[in-house]
């Protein structure tokens, strides 16, 4: 089983696209910070432009948070790259973040079909296999995804795996079809964080990670329902909330 992402001591902190409270999202500043402050998982989203480059960036079109507009998937890589995400800084490829940092691990989101198979030729190309974890809102995207590759990689829950765990069968019944999928951990937004739902995570045998976690109490009190990642916005506070109960554990 793909275990080598999951590997490090837990809890596990993410920097939700890089770290957004901090620098404009997906940028390479706001990644840049979250390495700086020790982050050994970083979140971020894949499209892919209609010639078939991956980019970091979490919307189907440019028009929201760059100088551009236009969607994605029907621009080249030239005028994707052209764009400036605030006015100021370029859409990073999502090949040179995984070259950047060779020690970092990236949970990346499949936004959008045409990303699913430039993905898979990009992590068997670096070798990332134990680097990543790929989820994303679409169960056909995971399932068309995980066909092309030779070998697992660690993958989160779809939604059919996160309904599947909120229905309240238990745990050790879901384990066999998780495994079979090399589903490892459950991504969940904050309002599915019940001590039930966590229960049976773990008795199926995976990790739960909680999303967009920004206030320091919810911070603690997920931590308290045990929890074993959570990704935020505010890389700095989560950072300071894990060094007060002796819980951060930085890249080496």
């Amino acid at each position: 089983m793909p275990d080598g992402f999951l590997d490090h001591p837990r809890p596990l902190a993410f920097a939700h696209r890089g770290g957004a409270a901090h620098f404009p999202e997906n940028s390479w500043p706001a990644f840049e910070h979250a390495v700086k402050l020790g982050y050994a998982y970083l979140e971020t989203d894949a499209h892919a432009t209609s010639d078939g480059v991956l980019v970091a960036f979490h919307d189907k079109t440019l028009d929201r948070v760059t100088d551009r507009s236009g969607a994605i998937a029907g621009l080249p890589a030239a005028e994707v790259a052209a764009a400036r995400i605030g006015g100021t800084e370029p859409i990073p490829p999502l090949a040179d973040l995984l070259g950047a940092w060779p020690d970092v691990r990236f949970n990346i989101d499949i936004k959008d079909a045409p990303a699913v198979r430039p993905l898979a030729d990009l992590i068997r190309k670096a070798g990332a296999w134990d680097r990543v974890c790929i989820t994303s809102f679409s169960a056909a995207r995971l399932f068309a995804f995980r066909r092309l590759l030779e070998r697992p990689v660690c993958m989160a829950t779809s939604p059919v795996g996160a309904a599947a765990l909120r229905s309240g069968l238990p745990g050790r019944l879901l384990s066999g079809a998780f495994s079979a999928r090399s589903v490892r951990c459950a991504q969940l937004p904050i309002s599915m964080a019940t001590a039930p739902l966590i229960g049976r995570a773990h008795a199926a045998g995976l990790q739960v990670h909680i999303w967009t976690v920004n206030d320091p109490e919810l911070m603690a009190s997920l931590l308290d329902l045990g929890v074993d990642g959570i990704m935020t916005d505010q890389t700095e506070l989560l950072r300071d909330v894990l060094i007060g109960r002796g819980e951060w554990h930085p890249r080496a």
